[in-house]
């Protein structure tokens, strides 16, 4: 296994807390956890319903951990708000707040390089790093996720769910949206930039993701989530100058939905010769695999990342029409998990 050591610094940073959150991660909450006590000045534990006993695991280690009511819907902007409101209650002088999800640890380092960006560029709200998987070599989803995170160093226009922000920024845009049951660090991001604040990545290690995904139909979920984030960040801010998401939606409805309905519908009249149609998609692989050779990714990872790409439109396109069906019925559509539960991975 590709074990890479997490370690804590000695330096307590008074200004910085950190807020995490989970549901089921068993020992990936404990390591999360270690990661970041006696480094930072407090830290929320907020859990989303774990039977677990994530609860108890953060409370033994000395986190104050909260537990979400149950008759509300659960997603991880209310996590991250719930806790944010809890911290600063408590704590009102802190001017950063670490934002971790509780299957990462966070990287030796990571707290004083992000809390010192910060502290020196304060027309900056966000600074994220790189995160990685702690097993990329577990399974070819687990080596998805992990090209899917080496985005390019500098200003950036999101971040993810592992985030040091300001205080001030976070406040002044309200948080995250809790309705928002993926896509929240982007949409988060499009309105803090709509205040001229900045979101930067540095070039620094910040955590390890362990997303234990050895399952097509894992990963099949996880892009579907990502194709509703798609449609509902489109929808939300789809109409300012930016078009958030609108051309990725696009994008999603061309290639998932519109060309195979094309072929297919037609092939009858052009006695199959709009079947031809389907070529379009190993053209598109070719095109994302010549791209990713171009930036220096080696062959066997760029033809991977490639056919799963032009394999996830199918996928998000689900997750599309399943937003606007929601959205038709008034239905508000319930968190996705792709993930095996602690419990079962032991």
């Amino acid at each position: 296994m590709n074990e890479k050591a997490i370690t804590k610094p000695t330096q307590t940073l008074d200004t910085l807390g950190c807020v995490a959150i989970g549901r089921n991660e068993g020992e990936r909450l404990r390591q999360c956890l270690q990661s970041i006590l006696g480094t930072v000045r407090s830290v929320v534990y907020v859990d989303s319903g774990s039977t677990d006993g994530s609860v108890e695991l953060a409370r033994s280690l000395g986190v104050e951990a909260i537990a979400l009511d149950l008759s509300i819907p659960f997603s991880a902007a209310r996590s991250r708000n719930e806790g944010f409101t809890h911290l600063l209650k408590q704590y009102p002088q802190l001017e950063f707040v670490q934002f971790v999800d509780g299957d990462c640890g966070v990287a030796d380092g990571w707290l004083e390089l992000a809390h010192n960006a910060l502290q020196t560029q304060p027309q900056v709200a966000v600074v994220c790093g790189r995160r990685r998987e702690r097993y990329p070599e577990q399974s070819i989803y687990n080596r998805l996720c992990d090209m899917e995170w080496d985005t390019p160093v500098g200003e950036a226009k999101a971040c993810g769910g592992d985030a040091m922000m300001q205080v001030r920024a976070f406040q002044e845009v309200g948080g995250f949206t809790p309705s928002l049951i993926a896509g929240e660090e982007p949409e988060l991001c499009v309105r803090l930039r709509q205040k001229d604040w900045k979101i930067l990545r540095l070039d620094g290690e910040m955590t390890l993701h362990d997303a234990q995904m050895t399952r097509l139909g894992q990963w099949w979920k996880r892009s579907l989530r990502a194709g509703h984030a798609y449609a509902e960040g489109a929808w939300l801010h789809g109409r300012t100058p930016e078009r958030h998401w609108v051309k990725e939606s696009r994008s999603i409805w061309f290639w998932g939905v519109l060309l195979p309905l094309l072929a297919l519908v037609l092939a009858g009249v052009t006695r199959g010769g709009s079947l031809l149609l389907f070529c379009a998609y190993p053209l598109l692989a070719y095109r994302i695999y010549r791209y990713l050779r171009q930036q220096g990714t080696d062959a066997q990872d760029s033809a991977l990342y490639a056919g799963f790409c032009v394999l996830g439109k199918f996928s998000q396109a689900q997750g599309q029409f399943q937003f606007w069906l929601n959205r038709l019925l008034g239905k508000r559509r319930a968190l996705v998990e792709y993930k095996i539960p602690s419990r079962e991975s032991n």
